[in-house]
């Protein structure tokens, strides 16, 4: 099969892999159908995150069609269309009985912090992920759900990882009615935050950024109103301004470990690696924040430390809430917006590449070239398969 390799920091290239075969009973094979890029895919492209090793294929977020089961699998079945949850979780555990999928304890040998994750290192399990034609998907009977037919594949691809982990960045903020949130990244999850947002209630959401084209469709995608870091000397007192200097109500850092902003973090964070990434965000948060305010975290950050304003947050009361998204817990819910028109997913979706143009479609997001939002990568054979709903309109 064809595959996305991984052979170094901004080297990645196509080639032909072994097509996955079944290693354990309740194991599926899934031929995918559309892929996208993710902008945490850019932290191992980068080189940020810790164990990505050469010859691996990246991709969480996918969708495609079982063409093979373990024997144990109950409820999938040859022919089946799938999205697949960015988490590999075992249905079970102690925290997949509290639906913490994202915190499963039976997925990941390798740590006790994150669940395994499909195509992101080995730090998450070291499992392929779906930027390939064939992807072996563990634990089958609890991770996958079938597609509706009444539901575009294009919004079903962004409703493995971009929504609900932006859906769940503003559920973890507990927005009041009346909230004044603020977004830091205009990049897929910083737009489904913003969005989901106002469907919690908040009574003004403000996104920031420093890429003119991704704040012009954040005002238009999520109807809000954007700050240009670029023009902004001290971030809390301009936030602070806007809110009649008492802060915001709730942060939210869909941004993580490649912030942009300060000099200094981005040296000791990206550039020289002595922390696990850049804090910058962070800090904007805890300072922009109101006394009492929630901050939500779900930009990627790696397993070591940050230097994080620990004493700031305590002074000010804050409540700090972080996770990995638990994605099948926000499906019914999401795909209910999607059917009553209050959302659209694919309209984030600015470009369509063959999986053989995957070099180029990294280097596409990683450098904002051509207004690129989110990426969609097209396996090949993909559109062979007869799929409802399957246009790119």
């Amino acid at each position: 099969m064809l595959a996305m390799e991984y052979r170094g920091p901004y080297r990645i290239r196509t080639v032909h892999k072994p097509t996955p075969a079944i290693e354990h009973p309740h194991d599926a094979i899934v031929q995918v159908v559309r892929s996208c890029i993710c902008g945490s895919d850019l932290h191992l492209y980068h080189g940020l995150v810790p164990d990505t090793r050469v010859g691996s294929t990246f991709g969480h977020e996918f969708i495609g069609q079982v063409v093979d089961v373990g024997s144990e699998v109950k409820s999938l079945q040859v022919g089946d269309r799938v999205l697949v949850p960015f988490n590999i979780f075992c249905g079970t555990c102690f925290y997949c009985q509290r639906e913490l999928y994202g915190n499963c304890h039976a997925t990941n040998p390798e740590s006790t912090a994150a669940g395994g994750i499909y195509g992101y290192s080995h730090t998450t399990g070291g499992y392929d992920g779906g930027q390939a034609q064939y992807v072996r998907v563990p634990m089958a009977d609890v991770g996958p759900t079938k597609i509706p037919d009444d539901l575009h594949m294009e919004d079903a691809v962004l409703l493995t990882d971009a929504v609900p982990t932006g859906y769940q960045a503003a559920e973890m903020g507990d927005i009041r009615e009346g909230d004044t949130v603020v977004v830091f990244g205009a990049g897929p999850i910083g737009l489904f935050a913003a969005k989901s947002a106002w469907f919690m209630g908040a009574g003004r959401v403000i996104v920031v950024d420093h890429v003119p084209y991704r704040l012009d469709f954040a005002s238009r995608f999520a109807q809000c109103e954007t700050i240009n870091f670029l023009e902004v000397k001290d971030m809390a007192e301009r936030i602070k301004r806007m809110t009649d200097g008492l802060g915001a109500d709730v942060c939210i850092d869909c941004v993580g470990a490649e912030a942009a902003g300060n000099f200094l973090q981005t040296l000791t964070g990206v550039k020289l690696k002595l922390q696990a990434g850049a804090a910058t965000v962070l800090h904007w948060a805890v300072n922009s924040v109101r006394k009492g305010g929630r901050i939500s975290i779900v930009g990627v950050y790696g397993p070591t430390f940050n230097a994080f304003p620990i004493g700031n947050a305590l002074n000010k009361g804050l409540t700090l809430r972080m996770n990995q998204a638990s994605v099948k817990r926000h499906l019914p819910r999401l795909i209910e917006h999607i059917r009553a028109g209050h959302l659209r997913p694919r309209d984030i979706i600015t470009h369509r590449l063959p999986l053989e143009e995957v070099a180029d479609a990294y280097h596409l997001f990683s450098s904002k070239l051509d207004g690129c939002i989110k990426a969609v990568l097209i396996p090949p054979g993909a559109d062979a398969l007869a799929w409802p709903n399957g246009s790119p309109t």
